[in-house]
């Protein structure tokens, strides 16, 4: 469970989150929809750990993020563009990412890569990659430790329709194994395919529209 308390969060005197409370269930797909800078990101920062709030509290399963947990320890997460090493191959990035956590070795890397339609044994540099195989891998990253908490902030960008149509089978699958998936996306049909709650976020504010 995902629990937010009251949390904001303001860049140059201007709330970009402003004093939001939720409660976000364990094994269920929640999105998030809203223009560009209505606070989708920052939000998914938060819970995600890589920001801390002005106020307010995140918990995730009970436990406080920024005290007594420093990220959430069972997550995969892309939010905005994902970064990975140009001159390397999207196998290796993947195996230097995997051998830091200890989590997933050459046989998960391999499937997540092949299930979201990359091939693992391809030599290409990442630099050389487009942005729809860019995106592909970074999905790829989020998903190849099976973690029970998927943050996913606009994944379907750069995709063409069928990388994106692969992509909403995947996140099928994984919501149909139970899996906790905070979705962002501009795409109404991503949303009401695959989310169990939406929440559209507005100037900092969040209001459940289902």
């Amino acid at each position: 469970m995902i629990e937010l308390k009251k949390v904001s969060k303001a860049y140059a005197g201007q709330k970009v989150l402003d004093g939001i409370t939720v409660t976000l269930e364990r094994g269920r797909v929640h999105g998030f929809v809203g223009r560009n800078g209505s606070g989708k990101t920052v939000l998914m920062k938060c819970v995600a750990g890589l920001l801390r709030p002005d106020a307010g509290e995140v918990y995730v399963d009970g436990r406080r993020i920024g005290t007594e947990l420093e990220t959430p320890p069972d997550m995969g997460a892309i939010i905005e563009v994902p970064g990975f090493l140009p001159n390397a191959s999207g196998y290796r990035n993947l195996k230097y990412l995997a051998d830091i956590s200890g989590r997933a070795g050459d046989k998960e890397i391999r499937a997540a890569m092949q299930r979201c339609g990359l091939d693992p044994d391809s030599r290409k540099w990442v630099s050389k990659y487009s942005l729809g195989m860019r995106q592909r891998l970074g999905i790829a990253q989020a998903i190849m430790e099976d973690p029970s908490l998927l943050i996913l902030d606009e994944p379907m960008n750069g995709l063409d329709n069928a990388g994106v149509e692969d992509a909403r089978r995947l996140l099928s699958e994984l919501k149909e194994k139970g899996k906790t998936i905070l979705l962002a996306s501009h795409n109404p049909l991503d949303i009401d395919a695959l989310c169990d709650a939406v929440y559209e976020m507005n100037a900092g504010k969040m209001t459940r529209v289902r």
